[in-house]
């Protein structure tokens, strides 16, 4: 992150991006559990700094697709790589059937613990 002067949400979302292609803001509020500001902020600053373009004119863009530019394209695929590799090379010795029930793990206790907070 440091590399490319990103924050973590900065990250969260090129990667996404990359991933999918194009998303709205809200859909990338959804998918990195992030919240509607957090997002906004994040957008601005990859607006501004030529990673992303939203063609929508409107005043009210959080429902209009987002996509990277040839700048973002580029930063996001070396962040993918890197993803990718850093996972790959701490699952050495999993298997694909032991990652999914970890994952599936995680997600129920990460469930579990927000309906605990909301008591």
């Amino acid at each position: 992150m440091a590399e490319f002067d990103l924050k973590s949400t900065h990250v969260s979302c090129l990667y996404y991006l990359y991933s999918e292609n194009t998303l709205t803001a809200k859909e990338l509020c959804d998918i990195c559990d992030e919240d509607k500001a957090a997002i906004s902020r994040s957008l601005e600053y990859l607006e501004n700094n030529g990673y992303l373009k939203c063609e929508s004119k409107t005043v009210k863009r959080y429902k209009s697709p987002i996509e990277l530019t040839e700048k973002g394209k580029i930063i996001a695929n070396k962040i993918s790589e890197k993803i990718e590799r850093i996972l790959e090379e701490a699952s050495i010795g999993l298997s694909e059937e032991n990652r999914v029930i970890f994952y599936k793990s995680l997600s129920l206790i990460s469930e579990n613990l927000e309906k605990l907070c909301e008591k």
